[in-house]
């Protein structure tokens, strides 16, 4: 289990705890936090659960695929760096202390 933070545009801070095998998406679906809306159910179908991996957790998680780039093409506002669909982001003890950034909307 990790204990991630979940950051909306506004600066609200949502703190929860996420068991290991779920994504990050499912995390934020599960505890009812606004800002990721995850439209196509995880598929990595769509942009809508992108997120802003903090700095300092970048090259802690495992690198994008193909697909993902991809559909990072679509987000809103996607920075090559620290862009993320949350949906392709598996939970592990390693990311205890996660901290992710929702952009000011999802498209």
């Amino acid at each position: 289990m990790a204990k991630i933070t979940y950051i909306e545009h506004n600066g609200t801070e949502h703190v929860v705890e996420v068991d290991n095998g779920l994504t990050v998406m499912e995390g934020a679906r599960d505890n009812d936090i606004p800002g990721i809306e995850a439209d196509c159910g995880g598929a990595c179908a769509c942009s809508t659960c992108h997120v802003y991996i903090d700095e300092t957790w970048v090259e802690k998680l495992p690198k994008k695929d193909e697909m993902e780039e991809d559909m990072l093409d679509f987000a809103f506002e996607p920075n090559t760096v620290t862009s993320r669909l949350t949906c392709q982001v598996k939970v592990t003890d390693a990311l205890d202390g996660l901290i992710v950034r929702m952009p000011s909307k999802q498209i």
